[in-house]
């Protein structure tokens, strides 16, 4: 009983810190970005108004009453001739920023950082710790034995074990991955605990969804009736991570679709890259997929 959740716990433990580790490395550059910023902006202390008067190389030439600064500013060639608000540092009136110049755009996307990273985070702690609890407390619940069915079904890049309960009602119970699964008969009997957690040969596996009564989507691969007990299942932490690595397949598109819209160009991109590979390794361990 013990392996179970000690397996499943490992896995999801790790992947949890794995994805903890990133976000506190993000949050902790774009925090540095951001301070590095701000101390920027805060030591422009005078204020003036002035006008555009060209834009060429990223950057906007202003002038006004003070002095001529350029001013980096995305897209400027939209405001030449505009008259804007000038910030610029009393000492140095060539140091100087406009509204919606690249420093506060830099400043909005640090912040940013800081922000998605910390709730990230958050997220993924708050996920975890509630299918904990509900594990906890459906293991505490009597038990039932029902005649099941090991079925392993892949639907889109997941593979998933589930137990097929036998019944007046016909019931698919997703289940983290165990090797027990993988000699389990079929059909066998096994032990059912609050209708959800189901005890097989002494081991707990612990279910990795909500059980459902419409049989699930996906390509079905069922269990030999008698499977042959040398049968090498894959153990450890290594097998598993494999087969999560297929979800970080997308996160290079992911990272690309972030850095369109965020218009955070290279940065943006490895940064919503690196995140989406590593919420990709998690989403394995959370949903528990089968590495058989």
């Amino acid at each position: 009983m013990l392996r179970s959740r000690v397996r499943a716990l490992r896995h999801g433990l790790f992947a949890t810190a794995v994805v903890l580790v990133v976000c506190f490395v993000v949050a902790l550059f774009s925090w540095l970005s951001y301070s590095d910023d701000r101390a920027v902006l805060a030591s422009l202390t005078s204020r003036d108004t002035g006008s555009v008067v060209s834009f060429s190389d990223g950057a906007v030439e202003v002038r006004s009453p003070s002095g001529t600064a350029r001013v980096a500013y995305e897209n400027g060639a939209r405001i030449v001739g505009k008259q804007t608000q000038v910030a610029f540092d009393p000492a140095d009136p060539s140091r100087a920023v406009i509204p919606g110049s690249d420093l506060f755009l830099e400043i909005d996307r640090a912040l940013g950082g800081v922000t998605f990273s910390v709730a990230v985070a958050l997220l993924v702690v708050l996920a975890g710790v509630v299918r904990v609890l509900l594990a906890v407390r459906t293991a505490r619940s009597s038990s039932v034995p029902v005649s099941v069915r090991r079925i392993r079904l892949q639907s889109g890049l997941m593979v998933r074990s589930w137990l097929e309960i036998d019944g007046p009602v016909e019931r698919w119970l997703p289940v983290y991955y165990d090797p027990v699964l993988v000699t389990l008969p079929s059909p066998a009997t096994v032990e059912l605990r609050g209708g959800r957690v189901a005890v097989v040969d002494g081991v707990t596996v612990y279910p990795s969804g909500r059980p459902v009564t419409k049989h699930p989507r996906g390509r079905r691969l069922d269990n030999p009736v008698r499977p042959d007990p040398e049968t090498r299942a894959p153990r450890g932490l290594a097998a598993q991570l494999r087969a999560d690595a297929v979800f970080m397949v997308p996160a290079p598109v992911v990272g690309l679709f972030w850095a369109y819209l965020d218009g955070s160009g290279f940065t943006g991109w490895i940064t919503a890259t690196v995140i989406a590979g590593v919420l990709g390794l998690w989403w394995g361990a959370f949903r528990g997929s089968d590495p058989s």
